[in-house]
């Protein structure tokens, strides 16, 4: 088996490819961290936790999911954002 696999090229050949394909969407996935992100520290509060702790949620919980919650949870809707 080992033989056949240095033949083709191993599995060495195939991560570059995989890269190429996975990376535009851990790209997705920093570009929408980082909007939570903004759309944080542009807000005047957050609901329910402190501004701090949503940053967190943001950061350390799987994307997209702590920005998702963050948005469908956290964020106040009624509330108008600041400029930066």
């Amino acid at each position: 088996m080992m033989h056949m696999l240095l033949a083709a090229g191993g599995p060495a050949r195939h991560g570059g490819q995989l890269f190429f394909a996975v990376l535009p969407v851990i790209v997705l996935a920093i570009a929408f961290d980082a909007y939570c992100l903004v759309d944080l520290i542009r807000s005047e509060s957050a609901r329910y936790l402190p501004k701090f702790v949503w940053g967190l949620i943001i950061v350390l919980v799987s994307a997209p999911w702590g920005g998702l919650i963050y948005l469908f949870v956290g964020r106040d809707r009624g509330q108008r954002r600041s400029a930066l």
